[in-house]
């Protein structure tokens, strides 16, 4: 497969059984310096909060943390969960990023909380505000980092003259209204929400408006993909990233799973079917199967850009994934 679609990196600093918070940041260290390395365009870490099995919650630290170790990778959230903040407070913290790391910064804006209910009050979100407030809150995140204009009442420093790019994110129809509207690139969840994906792309590309930030619509879809020597140990380490869906549906709060031989005893038979519903974009195999995989998903997607979830246990079998997907990439 040889393909001239950019692929980049979605990291959730995933906190494996055995391992610790520690483990996790210094092995997405690792992934930063390996991506750069690899040819990938992008470094994306999410914001989740509450989570055992994940470590970015604070994702604008974490950037520094990679940002202080790569050269040229663009670095980015995938993303921000902007009700959870004011965009005051975002527009300094990327601001921040965007000095110390000049013209590598994205800024990716989700509107849902990443965490339950409570851990959301907890966070001092507005609970009570209404979705139509996300809209003008990606505006004033986009005043804060723009222009600085005489008489400003409120500026954000660092942060203002920056113009740090921001990307919206959804699994729904509405982020792709809004990113149409907005003139802004736009990226679809299809890594944990298939339903949507087609839909949301096209009503984002017939209603684009082009913008300062975007003469033209560009997408972005998110896939997980877990790329070994041999498809049998590709699907062994896939169990892993399996299991932490069932966990999800159970309620259960834990790190990130080993593999398991077998997933028959672990899942319900609406577990398996419910799993495989929403893992059914997961590219899983060796180098031949996984190309065989992407080239129907970027056939159907028609994406300017790819973004790759390595949901794996192992930090070296992570690693290997990341090259071999380079590999498959490249059309090695």
């Amino acid at each position: 497969m040889k393909n001239t679609v950019p692929f980049s990196i979605l990291d959730l600093a995933p906190v494996s059984d055995g391992f610790t918070v520690a483990d996790s940041l210094a092995t997405s260290r690792k992934m930063a310096i390996a991506a750069e390395a690899n040819g990938y365009a992008r470094f994306w870490l999410a914001e989740h909060h509450g989570m055992m099995g994940v470590a970015s919650s604070a994702t604008s630290v974490v950037l520094s943390h990679l940002g202080a170790v790569t050269s040229k990778i663009r670095l980015g959230s995938g993303g921000v969960m902007l009700p959870n903040h004011s965009p005051l407070v975002i527009a300094e913290q990327f601001g921040t990023l965007a000095e110390l790391y000049p013209n590598r910064i994205d800024l990716g804006l989700g509107r849902a909380p990443g965490t339950d209910v409570q851990t959301a009050r907890a966070l001092r979100r507005n609970m009570d505000a209404s979705v139509d407030s996300y809209p003008d809150d990606v505006l004033a995140l986009q005043a804060l980092l723009g222009d600085h204009e005489q008489g400003q009442g409120v500026m954000a420093v660092p942060g203002c003259n920056t113009h740090v790019p921001i990307w919206l994110l959804g699994s729904s129809l509405y982020s792709a209204q809004v990113a149409a509207e907005l003139g802004l690139p736009y990226s679809f969840a299809s890594h944990f929400a298939p339903d949507q994906l087609i839909q949301a792309l096209t009503v984002y590309r017939r209603n684009f408006k082009a913008s300062e930030r975007g003469a033209k619509a560009h997408t972005m879809a998110g896939i997980m993909a877990v790329v070994a020597e041999t498809d049998d140990e590709a699907r062994y380490l896939f169990t892993s990233a399996q299991q932490q869906f069932v966990n999800l549906r159970r309620g259960r709060n834990l790190p990130f799973a080993k593999p398991v031989h077998s997933m028959e005893g672990v899942w319900s038979p609406s577990e398996k079917h419910m799993v495989e519903h929403m893992l059914q974009y997961a590219v899983v195999g060796s180098k031949t199967s996984v190309a065989l995989q992407l080239e129907r998903f970027l056939r159907l997607s028609q994406v300017d850009e790819l973004i790759v979830s390595m949901p794996i246990h192992d930090a070296a079998a992570r690693l290997t994934s990341l090259r071999l997907m380079a590999n498959v990439r490249d059309g090695c």
